[in-house]
């Protein structure tokens, strides 16, 4: 692919990790903007806004850069489960997703301002926890760092302990949807 300087706008280790897989050469800047969640959007639509917000923060600054942002939340019955602020906070969200259903949706922002090209999209995953009790919680929380996840878990760190099954896209739970990003990609090149 013959692409513009790539920036990922984004601080997730994870994220930088992924879009590895998909054989860019890019540069790590974080877009540092508040994250927002209007209620009269859908999960989709807060998650596009946020990558939206993020990936314009950095475009501004390096406007000949084509511009990764992504924004990645866990919907439970569509109220969002973000990252906890304290361990008490995570057991509570493992308790309500155990043995239940729900979404692990990411939104993507590819941006160019110079050129004043934009593409967004939303990839939304279903994700099925077993029936869990304290114990398992407690034993879960104790293997993995939750407070920067959202929901407060990470597929790719012992998910096996917790979940039962997907429907949807493995990456896009980690942080990145790396089948549709390839895709869009290889779109943007061809344009």
């Amino acid at each position: 692919m013959k692409l513009p300087p790539l920036i990922l706008a984004s601080a997730s280790p994870r994220r930088a990790k992924l879009l590895k897989l998909v054989s860019v050469k890019f540069q790590v800047l974080p877009g540092d903007v508040p994250e927002v969640a209007h209620e009269h959007l859908s999960p989709l639509e807060v998650c596009q806004l946020n990558a939206h917000r993020k990936a314009r923060a950095i475009a501004k600054k390096i406007p000949d850069a084509l511009v990764i942002g992504a924004d990645t939340l866990v919907f439970l019955d569509n109220e969002i489960l973000g990252k906890p602020r304290n361990l008490t906070e995570a057991r509570q969200m493992l308790t309500r997703l155990q043995g239940r259903h729900h979404q692990v949706v990411t939104g993507v922002c590819l941006m160019h301002l110079r050129t004043h090209r934009e593409r967004i999209f939303a990839v939304s995953t279903d994700v099925l926890f077993h029936p869990l009790d304290a114990r398992q919680i407690r034993d879960y929380l104790s293997v993995i760092q939750p407070l920067d996840k959202a929901g407060a878990y990470a597929i790719q760190d012992s998910g096996e302990l917790i979940i039962s099954e997907i429907s949807g896209s493995y990456s896009n739970v980690v942080g990145l949807p790396v089948e549709q990003l390839r895709a869009e990609l290889a779109a943007w090149d061809e344009a």
